[in-house]
């Protein structure tokens, strides 16, 4: 056996290789009209949710929790009600702008098709999701009602 060079594609090119060859005053004139096979590229970056988004919604969540926890752990007095109510409401208010924040992105529900999908979403998904949001509803209202 010889040692020598070994039967590659650089001794042997193939007409993929000479089509993308260039002249000096650019392509050869018989591949001006070469089909070259193009390839997608996805020029939007990931939608994600960045910290920007995330913080208000956070804060005020955490804040509407508070008001709503506090005046029922401890006597506040007449106040009570209308800051455990006003702390329920900025609670649900910080819940459906991260709903809706998350929806933007493309984030989905558990149980439910994604956005755009042709398929229809289960009912009984949708009615466990809202029995499970009236009755949550249902016990903050009544908590708040028996302080006063």
């Amino acid at each position: 056996m010889e040692a020598g060079p070994r039967d590659t594609d650089q001794q042997a090119p193939d007409a993929r290789h000479e089509a993308g060859r260039l002249s000096p005053d650019g392509p050869d004139a018989p591949d001006e009209h070469a089909v070259v096979p193009e390839v997608e590229v996805e020029l939007r970056p990931a939608r994600r949710m960045r910290i920007w988004q995330l913080a208000p919604i956070v804060v005020l969540s955490a804040l509407g929790s508070l008001m709503f926890a506090f005046p029922l752990a401890f006597e506040f007095g007449d106040g009570g009600p209308v800051v455990a109510m006003l702390g329920l409401l900025i609670s649900g208010c910080a819940a459906g702008w991260g709903m809706m924040a998350a929806r933007r992105v493309g984030h989905t529900w558990p149980g439910l098709p994604a956005r755009g999908a042709v398929e229809r979403p289960d009912w009984r998904v949708v009615g466990l999701y809202v029995a499970v949001g009236a009755v949550l509803v249902t016990l903050a209202v009544w908590r708040v009602a028996r302080l006063g």
